[in-house]
């Protein structure tokens, strides 16, 4: 079984700050660093790291040689990666001494993802495969939409959260993955008892998985609610944390069908990344997550 993920890819501009800029302020930083990043890369990546068999789709400039390399060496199947005369998407990245962070993102290469390529990508897939969409790339309606016609499992995490998440055929979804924003925005709940009450009723055949940063995650379906409380370490970046939570939950509920394992290996995963700087520079390897003995739950 696969995973294709068709997600956008960014090149992360990342200043270190006293705090997050305020308006009308000019803020000197205290450190600059260029990342490979996007909530697809990391994902992609988190997903090879946690031994997923993945492959990505999507677009990027003429600048990305070395994200479509980075991509390879972590054993993600780039064949589907289109390259574009339009530049890369970006980020600019603003990360607080407590690991806080601030981010603008333009789109460039990704939004030139078409209905097209998304069919191409999706009749790669045999039936049973996974797609995992996000919100940062054009043509995601009709992922969602072909991917189940082609009999696919439909993953979306939809962030950022937008309004054009609603015009998405939401019911082809199985598994929603929302942190208490996109909750929020899409249920205008954010405990996971009123999301869950919300998600249920509006989409009764889909999961949701809602993340809770340090607090842990929540699996949220039609028979119940299931919590796993985040770890207890000193964080030092945010940025990738949910992508790498994501990786880890899906290659672990690939492995193991079994929800309450996956959220405590994406829980641990991510408790890892905040440790280190940088996006998709901070995912672990599975045998890391595995051998890591010093993150303790939270009580």
């Amino acid at each position: 079984m696969h995973v294709l993920n068709i997600g956008s890819v960014n090149i992360d501009h990342v200043t270190r700050v006293d705090h997050v800029v305020r308006p009308g302020e000019t803020l000197a930083s205290t450190r600059y660093d260029s990342f490979a990043g996007g909530k697809g890369l990391n994902q992609s990546i988190a997903l090879a790291r946690a031994g997923a068999p993945t492959r990505h789709a999507g677009a990027v400039g003429r600048d990305a040689a070395w994200l479509i390399d980075r991509l390879k060496r972590d054993g993600v199947d780039v064949a589907l990666l289109k390259v574009t005369d339009l530049p890369t998407g970006h980020a600019i990245i603003q990360v607080t001494p407590t690991g806080e962070n601030a981010i603008v993102v333009h789109g460039g290469a990704n939004l030139a993802v078409t209905a097209e390529e998304v069919a191409r990508a999706v009749t790669s897939c045999s039936r049973g495969d996974v797609l995992l969409v996000q919100n940062e790339t054009s043509a995601v309606a009709e992922a969602i939409r072909m991917g189940r016609r082609r009999g696919l499992k439909v993953v979306f995490n939809p962030a950022p959260m937008s309004p054009a998440v609603r015009d998405c055929p939401l019911q082809d979804v199985d598994i929603f993955i929302l942190n208490e924003t996109e909750a929020e925005g899409l249920t205008g709940q954010r405990s996971p008892e009123g999301v869950r009450a919300a998600m249920v009723a509006s989409y009764p055949h889909a999961a949701t998985v809602l993340t809770l940063g340090r607090r842990g995650a929540a699996y949220i379906d039609s028979s119940g609610l299931l919590c796993h409380p985040g770890f207890a370490v000193r964080a030092v970046d945010t940025t990738a944390a949910g992508d790498t939570f994501i990786g880890y939950f899906l290659a672990e509920l690939l492995r193991t069908g079994l929800p309450a394992k996956a959220l405590a290996l994406g829980c641990h995963a991510a408790a890892i990344a905040v440790t280190r700087p940088g996006a998709s520079d901070s995912i672990p390897w599975l045998q890391e997550v595995l051998d890591d003995t010093e993150a303790v739950p939270n009580e």
